[in-house]
């Protein structure tokens, strides 16, 4: 089982937002479960937002209105006899915080009052800080929606507040008692814990090596017609590190328990390795640090670490664990050491 916190450390490095973790400044020691660590963070949050102020936007209305406003127009006022009544058909805009990113933080924080996942007390700080927003609708949430606000850097942290907000959405279920809500554990989904593993690693290493991450796509070294050439899956990496002399290829393979799921019977898995040494052999290039690639074949794990080496030619074929089942400052500590290892003319790793 891999602790809150961890979890929560891996979310954030996820979603690239290190500095609104330090900034809303929660404990996930604690909590028990994830859905209330995320409300109590989305509390903190808003409370933050309405301090400085909620973003806001210009949104346009088309509506029939008392008086004239905006711009007035005439042939529709005409046509719906508003001028009888003394109103007026017109085109105008103003200034609002109804836009939809604060829009989804609204909905997520009415839905989160409605859980029973929610310890009460918590439950009350949800509801309080849900009412302090004035003049914001409450919407129905979609999976694409997200994707559709825009985050810059002067909204930086509506970025983090959403993102905590989409992990809801996608944990949430509708009970059978109308608007009401219960959370599913996404830490027991395979896929999503294999993506958040894989957007960790990359987003640790682009903070804390000397490496610049480069393109993941590898083109086939097949020779062919070019119809029968585009025929070929696509080949990209999970991540790939590059400096001038030097090039890692890191794949990263979550499984839920220990490292003996690591191996089939008494040997790895061999589907592992034929993927990274695929990579090995497509990638190069003539160039020498193609010849002299470094595959990395990295697994979580929540017991002992796993350490072993081997040779192909040039290559190095690295396959290592890092423990997630120690505090966060460990697991920093593991990658930094894993990196360090590796030492292009080392042949020992």
């Amino acid at each position: 089982m891999i602790p809150i916190e961890n979890i929560y450390y891996l979310l954030c490095y996820s979603w690239d937002c290190l500095s609104e973790k330090d900034r809303v400044k929660v404990d996930a020691n604690d909590f028990k479960n994830m859905p209330e660590l995320f409300a109590k963070v989305l509390v903190n949050a808003s409370n933050i937002l309405l301090k400085r102020g909620v973003e806001k936007n210009y949104i346009d209305h088309h509506e029939e209105i008392p008086g004239i406003k905006g711009k007035f127009l005439l042939n529709e006022s005409l046509k719906h006899n508003s001028l009888w009544y003394q109103k007026a058909i017109c085109l105008y805009d103003d200034l609002s915080p109804d836009i939809l990113s604060n829009q989804i933080l609204f909905t997520t924080l009415n839905n989160l009052s409605n859980s029973k996942s929610i310890k009460s007390d918590l439950r009350k700080e949800v509801i309080a800080a849900k009412r302090k927003f004035t003049g914001i609708s409450l919407i129905p949430l979609t999976s694409s929606l997200f994707q559709t606000v825009k985050i810059h850097r002067n909204n930086r942290f509506y970025g983090f507040i959403l993102n905590v907000c989409n992990i809801l959405f996608e944990c949430m279920l509708p009970e059978e008692k109308q608007g009401k809500y219960s959370f599913t554990d996404f830490t027991r989904d395979k896929d999503k814990m294999n993506k958040l593993f894989e957007s960790f690693v990359r987003n640790f290493y682009r903070k804390y090596s000397s490496y610049n991450l480069s393109s993941s796509k590898i083109s086939w070294q097949f020779e062919g017609d070019e119809f029968d050439k585009k025929l070929l899956p696509d080949m990209r990496t999970d991540i790939t590190l590059e400096n001038k002399n030097q090039k890692i290829i890191i794949d990263t393979k979550f499984y839920t328990k220990t490292v003996g799921e690591y191996f089939n019977k008494t040997s790895l898995h061999s589907n592992n390795l034929y993927q990274i040494f695929s990579y090995l052999i497509q990638q190069e290039d003539g160039t020498l640090k193609s010849q002299n690639a470094i595959g990395i074949l990295l697994y979580p794990t929540i017991e002992e670490e796993l350490n072993l080496n081997y040779m192909y030619h040039n290559h190095k074929i690295a396959i290592r664990t890092v423990n997630l089942n120690v505090h966060w400052t460990e697991i920093h500590s593991r990658l930094i050491e894993i990196m360090e290892n590796i030492q292009i003319n080392d042949v020992t790793l």
